[in-house]
């Protein structure tokens, strides 16, 4: 399978890199994303890429974009990534790119969780709620939650984790028009693909949106949308609460992580054993098969 840790696109301006994507500018209004195989954990990008990761992120991507057109415009053109890139440069692309509209972006993460786990469980164990947001008492881990919760995050630098945040804080920040704007869609954006996912025998435990703004001052969902990067997914015939539950994404790399005495969760990135790459990329793409019902177009 073809992998690609980091794209060399030189027809057009590099506008930055991120954890997985590599951004560039079409134009003054448009972006060419292209969603490498790098992974990143704990916020620290590995060495080696994930063969596929990123082309199974960019069909899951399309496949909720179109799925949720209804709810809220996003950022996607239409406009084919092939036909804005040289020729020898057209292999980067295919199956892993989309050219979007260029977006004014709101630097708060919002997190929707349906169900009690993650850093939303230690932060329940300690507080008895999560980003401020009270909790009945005796949940158990991966107990699912009466309504879904919204607790946003601010987004952090590269390399630097990002920051939960109460939703006044978020108010603070970005103004309570805003705020309660983006609260209501992503909620409902969460409620709408929990519901087709049940359908497929896949539980979204949580999972998180970003939005941008154009230049009209019109709310658009951005970047990724409920992949197995930016969501956790459980297969709903072994859920159990009282227990972390087998997940569709990178936490099979975590756990391996996590096993690890000698290194401190910064980088530089431990290498990681092909073992735990292969059944990572295997992961992702049961999880496109079990979503969609499509398998990886190559």
């Amino acid at each position: 399978m073809n992998s690609l840790y980091q794209s060399t696109i030189t027809s057009l301006p590099l506008l930055g890199r991120g954890k997985v994507r590599d951004n560039y500018a079409v134009g003054d209004d448009k972006i060419l994303i292209v969603t490498t195989d790098r992974l990143s954990a704990f916020d620290v990008v590995m060495n080696e890429p994930i063969p596929g990761k990123g082309m199974v992120l960019n069909q899951m991507s399309d496949f909720w974009f179109a799925k949720l057109d209804g709810i809220v415009p996003n950022h996607l053109t239409g406009i084919a990534p092939e036909s804005v890139v040289r020729e020898d440069e057209i292999a980067q692309v295919r199956g892993r790119a989309v050219v979007a509209k260029r977006l004014n972006p709101i630097m708060v993460e919002a997190v929707v969780r349906g169900y009690i786990i993650g850093s939303g469980w230690k932060d329940y164990q300690a507080s008895g709620a999560i980003c401020g947001v009270r909790l009945p008492p005796g949940l158990r881990q991966a107990d699912k939650l009466a309504e879904p919760i919204f607790t946003p995050a601010a987004k952090a630098d590269l390399g630097e984790h990002d920051e939960n945040i109460s939703f006044a804080e978020m108010e603070s920040r970005i103004g309570s028009e805003l705020s309660a704007k983006m609260r209501d869609i992503s909620i409902r954006l969460y409620k709408t693909a929990a519901d087709y996912a049940a359908t497929r025998g896949i539980i979204i435990a949580d999972t998180k949106f970003e939005f941008g703004l154009d230049e009209e001052g019109t709310l658009h969902l951005m970047d990724e949308v409920l992949t197995a990067d930016s969501s956790r997914f459980w297969p709903a015939d072994s859920y159990a609460p009282g227990m972390s539950p087998p997940s569709f994404d990178k936490q099979f790399v975590r756990d391996y992580l996590e096993t690890l005495t000698d290194w401190n969760k910064t980088a530089p990135a431990p290498p990681l054993p092909t073992d735990v790459i292969d059944k990572t990329g295997a992961k992702y793409r049961e999880a496109l098969t079990r979503l969609t019902g499509a398998t990886l177009e190559e």
